[in-house]
């Protein structure tokens, strides 16, 4: 490597690519983003400051390396702060929204489930199935059978209730099984299959479900307003190396005044006159054919 010569930026050019792969080919944990900045193309006045070999050019370099990765992850930082505005604005208060309402609903159900339950040995409360009651647990299974037989259709038909809940039965046709929706103040989904005592099983199962529904959708509320106090706190916050930028930009900008590299480079210009006045070509007469 020779002193004074385009070889320095050159190996500059190299040491950061070299920074660059170095942060993920490593044996510790890797970093979550890598920022590769884009090489500048050198000017005349540039490789014109390369050959006097000026200190100032080096610095130059290094600051034209730093400032461009700190605008890197300054643009980081805006697309997070507008990202945790919007999530302020609209996320959170939705998702909470929807928790409330769940949690409204699963209060409701539960007490609903409460007051209905299932008595005699069978665990089984008598079960309402076009405007039949049936008492015994065999009979109300055969009966949920030929009643979703009855509708093959993938719109929910209501068909009677249970333990104080509606019924409302239709076709996936999707899964190719039928689908029973308990509803009270939320709708709570069964899917059936063709074992008649297996299908109040499997709906006494989704209403006991209930409970730990209500308790999780209250967990979940109580994260979201968490997450939704964090985020207030974190968008206050300023981007951390806003000083150094500015420092480094104000240096670089002196420097490039100081080095007559804010001027752009003079296109040369072929100064030779256009003829304007040049005469046209004489057409030769002749006869026509």
């Amino acid at each position: 490597m020779t002193e004074q010569t385009f070889d320095a930026y050159l190996y500059q050019l190299v040491e950061g690519k070299q920074k660059f792969i170095s942060q993920i080919m490593t044996s510790k944990s890797p970093v979550r983003s890598a920022e590769d900045v884009d090489e500048v193309a050198l000017s005349f006045a540039e490789v014109k400051m390369l050959a006097t070999g000026d200190e100032r050019f080096k610095e130059k370099m290094d600051l034209d390396m730093q400032v461009a990765k700190l605008k890197v992850l300054k643009q980081s930082y805006l697309s997070e702060h507008y990202d945790l505005e919007d999530r302020i604005l609209k996320y959170f208060p939705q998702t909470i929204k929807e928790y409330e309402e769940r949690i409204v609903g699963y209060e409701s159900d539960a007490a609903l489930a409460e007051q209905h339950k299932p008595q005699g040995e069978d665990k089984f409360c008598p079960m309402t199935l076009k405007g039949v009651t049936y008492t015994e647990k065999a009979d109300a299974g055969e009966m949920l059978l030929a009643v979703c037989k009855e509708n093959p259709l993938s719109n929910p038909v209501e068909i009677g209730s249970y333990r104080g809940f509606k019924m409302e039965v239709y076709y996936d046709s999707f899964n190719t099984h039928y689908c029973l929706n308990l509803c009270g103040k939320a709708k709570h989904k069964v899917d059936l299959g063709s074992d008649a005592l297996g299908n109040l099983t499997r709906i006494e199962n989704e209403i006991g479900k209930i409970p730990a529904r209500l308790e999780a959708a209250k967990t979940r509320k109580a994260e979201t307003l968490e997450q939704l106090a964090n985020a207030k706190t974190e968008v206050l916050k300023p981007f951390a190396f806003e000083d150094e930028l500015k420092e480094k930009n104000d240096r670089l900008n002196a420097l490039n005044i100081e080095l007559n590299l804010d001027e752009k480079d003079t296109p040369v210009m072929d100064t030779e006159p256009e003829q304007e006045n040049e005469q046209p070509e004489k057409r030769t007469q002749g006869r026509e054919r």
